[in-house]
């Protein structure tokens, strides 16, 4: 599994034309379902995401995480995080779980973070998502 957050100063996901989810300050959050990913893992990454310091305390130091800032977060899937790009010019997309397993696991992790904190915001698996954001910093981290 593996998690791309992103500081954002706003952050939306569009499908057929409509807002489905947006926040403003917080994080927005690509999420890759891979083979063998488990609820552990789920779990695992829901407690680091929101724990995870990349927010400025007074100082301007990362000290705070994203509840500590009130932030909101944007869960967004996306299978191609999951993607083999070591060979050739074209990703392959045999390391990523069947859509099945992917969407199971994308919404066991979406309850898991949501039971944790409350302003949580999501795509839609499988969607066509037209996702726009304003990277603050910029300040990105791969959690896996």
């Amino acid at each position: 599994m593996k998690v791309l957050v992103q500081r954002a100063l706003k952050a939306s996901v569009v499908v057929d034309g409509d807002i489905i989810g947006a926040i403003d300050h917080g994080q927005l959050v690509l999420v890759g379902i891979e083979k063998g990913d488990t609820e552990t893992d789920t779990q695992r990454l829901a407690d680091k995401l929101l724990k995870y310091r990349m927010f400025s305390d007074e100082e301007g130091k990362m000290n705070l995480n994203v509840q500590q800032v009130s932030g909101g977060v944007l869960l967004v899937s996306q299978f191609t995080l999951a993607a083999d790009t070591k060979k050739g010019l074209r990703p392959g997309f045999s390391t990523a779980a069947i859509p099945e397993e992917g969407e199971r696991l994308f919404n066991d992790f979406v309850n898991k973070v949501r039971a944790q904190y409350s302003k949580v915001e999501t795509g839609r698996f499988g969607a066509d998502m037209k996702v726009s954001f304003t990277n603050d910093g910029p300040v990105t981290f791969m959690l896996d």
